[in-house]
């Protein structure tokens, strides 16, 4: 009776600790991941598959896994030292849109993806913007972010990481390249308002020249205008007294001024 109360006895001893190796394994064992993680998972040093979202598990000390985000990263590249084609200097800075599409390929292909797509970027971004001249890079953004997104897409595919936008933030100018273009685009403006001028002064003699067809054509017209014009001269505060006068005493004197005077007649010297 004793040996077997001894043998119950230590069996009670061990039921704890095989409780406690058993939520030790079970912690150890179990992961959860969110919705838009995955996990590498690596068996004694060999990939054996993604696994995730939800609830996984893993072998104690030989399973292994690496977490992977599939949400769109956004990578502010620093500014960037560029040479433009037309050998202007100036500083460029971007932003990339970017996100893991094959979590296997990110972390067994590329020792580190989100460092090396940073370096790419910058590279990139010198390249191309070298490759520009500066009102290129300056007012066709669009072509150029769409070329940087091509050119990094293609290079990160092999990675799994998917390039989806690319955008130039600043283009920081010199001061002098500063100057000369605030004086570029004064010119420019002072060109513009010259020939809105000249056109407008062409459209309104065009107009007058019209307007003096119309009326010669037309000899009351010559005069309801004068009355017109009186109307508006008299109409308002003014002091200002007008007489109107006949269009046809006008007419008369002008008829006078303008018949040629008679030829004079020569005296023959006979008495």
């Amino acid at each position: 009776m004793g040996s077997i109360w001894f043998f119950e006895e230590g069996a009670m001893y061990y039921v704890p600790v095989f409780v406690l190796v058993l939520v030790v394994f079970l912690i150890s064992s179990i992961r959860v991941l969110r919705e838009y993680q995955r996990a590498v998972v690596f068996r004694l040093g060999r990939a054996i598959g993604v696994k995730g979202p939800g609830l996984i598990i893993l072998i104690p000390f030989v399973d292994r896994m690496v977490k992977v985000s599939l949400r769109t990263i956004a990578h502010d590249v620093p500014p960037q030292d560029v040479i433009t084609k037309d050998n202007v200097s100036i500083k460029v800075n971007a932003v990339v849109y970017f996100r893991v599409i094959d979590p296997m390929r990110a972390i067994v292909d590329v020792e580190d993806y989100l460092y090396a797509t940073s370096q790419l970027a910058q590279t990139t971004l010198r390249s191309v913007s070298g490759q520009a001249q500066l009102d290129e890079l300056l007012s066709h953004r669009e072509k150029i972010n769409r070329e940087l997104q091509e050119i990094l897409d293609r290079h990160t595919d092999p990675w799994g990481v998917k390039v989806s936008t690319v955008e130039l933030k600043h283009i920081d100018l010199p001061t002098e390249m500063q100057r000369a273009m605030a004086r570029q685009a004064e010119a420019e403006r002072e060109r513009r308002a010259k020939i809105i001028a000249a056109e407008g002064e062409y459209q309104a003699a065009e107009k007058l020249t019209a307007a003096a067809r119309t009326i010669g054509t037309e000899p009351s017209a010559i005069q309801l205008r004068y009355l017109q014009t009186l109307v508006e001269v008299a109409t308002g505060n003014t002091n200002t007294i007008l007489f109107p006068v006949p269009i046809d005493v006008i007419q008369a004197f002008r008829d006078k001024l303008v018949q040629p005077a008679a030829p004079a007649v020569e005296d023959d010297g006979e008495g």
